[in-house]
């Protein structure tokens, strides 16, 4: 059976994301191009009930779900639309995971310790998926716990178009952090993009979310530092590296997190923190606090989701969106001041 368009289908955990995406495959294909009629209820003891409106046998579907807080519904609600899709014959199923959750789970950090990533990967594939796109996973070997092919899409390429407009007359003077040692290949592949030197905060934690110790590998004095990461959750360890930046003589401080996880006091934090600026994606979708906080700033991620879709679709590259040059026309306009 031939396919003729690529169907999309979203659960609850980023509605305007999905619809976003939506739109953008409308622009790029000249046809509509809508979700899926569908309904993803709860029962009142709490289980999830999908029901699909449409005729999808046949059809390539594109299943957008975030698994963000809460974590466990939203991957339940994953799996259950994956069931239902199966079973009513898609042909191929895709899960578009803008921010994959249980990815900090990806290695036994000591004994009697769940491998929660390899868990939900499982999962995912026995439920029926083919395929997964998804954002800056936390570690790169998660691609490796799937036995389906991964595209892994990097935020840099967008925030290398950002900063080049928005510091565009202070190039000269950026300094690219890396929060943490695991974290430097990442901030490395944003240095390189913008042409800028690279400097790195070692911490050593005593336990799970509390630090003993800070130090900054590198001067960064005079410097505007670009603190870069790929999750943010409490905020506790980027307001402290904030600070301890600003005492080794750093210029302004700014931040580019991919995910925005930004839970507990997170915003409260950032508010009173000696940041100048919190920069995130869409592939969670912001709560009021965060749309409220001056500090904080929403880049959109519709734009390269939808090309790559429509890449897979089409069975054409999807690295090619790894190149800033490539996402320039994607995002044209966006970025002008």
């Amino acid at each position: 059976m031939n396919i003729i368009e690529p169907k999309l289908i979203a659960g609850n955990s980023n509605l305007p994301l999905a619809k976003s995406i939506a739109r953008r495959m409308s622009m790029h294909r000249g046809v509509n191009v809508g979700l899926v009629d569908a309904r993803v209820e709860r029962f009142n003891d709490g289980e999830i009930f999908v029901e699909v409106f449409e005729n999808v046998r046949g059809e390539d579907m594109f299943i957008i779900q975030s698994t963000s807080n809460p974590a466990n519904d939203n991957l339940m609600e994953l799996l259950i639309m994956t069931d239902a899709l199966r079973r009513s014959s898609a042909q191929r199923i895709t899960a578009v995971v803008p921010y994959f959750g249980y990815a900090r789970q990806d290695r036994r950090t000591k004994a009697r310790t769940p491998i929660s990533a390899k868990l939900v990967a499982n999962m995912m594939v026995e439920a029926g998926i083919e395929r997964v796109l998804t954002m800056d996973l936390h570690a790169a070997q998660i691609q490796g716990f799937f036995d389906i092919p991964v595209d892994n899409l990097y935020a840099s390429p967008i925030f290398a178009l950002d900063i080049k407009e928005g510091f565009k007359d202070r190039l000269k003077d950026i300094m690219v952090v890396s929060p943490d040692v695991g974290g430097v290949a990442r901030a490395r592949e944003l240095a390189k993009r913008i042409n800028a030197p690279l400097s790195i905060v070692d911490k050593r934690r005593e336990k799970p979310g509390e630090i003993a110790e800070m130090t900054v590998i590198g001067d960064v004095k005079d410097k505007i530092c670009i603190i870069v990461d790929d999750m943010c959750d409490t905020a506790g360890t980027l307001c402290k590296a904030a600070e301890l930046l600003m005492d080794y003589g750093a210029q302004e401080v700014h931040s580019y997190i991919s995910h925005g996880v930004l839970s507990g006091p997170a915003v409260e934090r950032i508010t009173n923190s000696v940041m100048g600026s919190l920069v995130i994606t869409d592939s969670i979708s912001p709560s009021q606090p965060v749309q409220d906080c001056e500090k904080i700033r929403v880049l959109p991620t519709a734009p390269i989701f939808a090309q790559a879709i429509l890449n897979i679709w089409n069975g054409t590259s999807v690295s090619s969106l790894f190149e800033t040059e490539t996402l320039e026309p994607v995002y044209e306009g966006y970025f002008r001041s």
